[in-house]
């Protein structure tokens, strides 16, 4: 074989091997991307998604939505026998095991999302992170974090309903992998593309659900077709 086709064979190995990565990269991202398209969750959305939906039944909205995410994000807790009676007989059923959970809202639209988890589970501890978006740089702030102490144990839900740019998540995440913390699920409403990809660039180990994954990002950073700022929406702060 020539020198030069021996150079053209390595030359198309190399491009093999890295469209390979690339691609395993990519389905990797899809594994950890989880959109709940359930038609309760949809019919649900595409009203808050009306912009002439009010504060009240935006957030009342919310609180349904979390509630029937909650269900998928949750379906990964462990379980473990227990032995009861019922008023028949004795029986093994399952209860859950192992790592208690917390919900870490980042401030201020993932509160409404805190509610729909509580109804869930009731004993959950909630955490809470402050972070803003910079709205020339479009990078988040940091402003507050208060956790339960033993966060670094629990089972954890960072709720935030609009995963944009993804800076604000990804901050989050490292924050509570900063004290410790492993067992992390993020979980959003609507999502972008340019929003998952940045998250997963620097959380690839960190599952998302989310209700829907919009178009694209506009050139303010706002998620098209979207629902606008949700915190506004949720508080009437228009």
């Amino acid at each position: 074989m020539s020198l030069f086709k021996k150079t053209a064979a390595k030359i198309e190995e190399a491009v093999k091997a890295a469209a390979q990565a690339e691609e395993a990269k990519e389905k990797e991202t899809c594994d950890m991307l989880h959109v709940i398209d359930h038609p309760l969750i949809q019919h649900k959305l595409t009203i808050m998604r009306d912009k002439d939906t009010g504060a009240k039944d935006f957030r009342e909205l919310l609180v349904e939505i979390s509630r029937l995410l909650g269900y998928e994000v949750t379906r990964s807790l462990p379980l473990r026998d227990v032995e009861i009676e019922t008023p028949l007989t004795r029986m093994t059923g399952k209860a859950i095991a192992g790592k208690t959970l917390a919900i870490v809202p980042i401030l201020r639209a993932g509160l409404g999302m805190v509610d729909g988890l509580l109804s869930l589970v009731p004993t959950a501890k909630v955490g809470h992170i402050g972070l803003y978006r910079d709205h020339e740089t479009h990078k988040p702030v940091e402003y507050y974090c208060k956790l339960p102490d033993d966060i670094q144990s629990r089972f954890i839900i960072v709720t935030d309903p609009m995963l944009a740019t993804g800076g604000s998540a990804a901050d989050a995440v490292r924050m509570l992998k900063d004290k410790g913390c492993a067992d992390i699920r993020l979980m959003c409403l609507v999502a972008a593309p340019e929003g998952v990809k940045a998250f997963h660039e620097e959380h690839p180990d960190v599952p998302v659900f989310t209700a829907a994954l919009d178009e694209r990002l506009n050139e303010n950073a706002y998620i098209v077709p979207g629902l606008g700022d949700a915190g506004d929406r949720i508080f009437g702060t228009y």
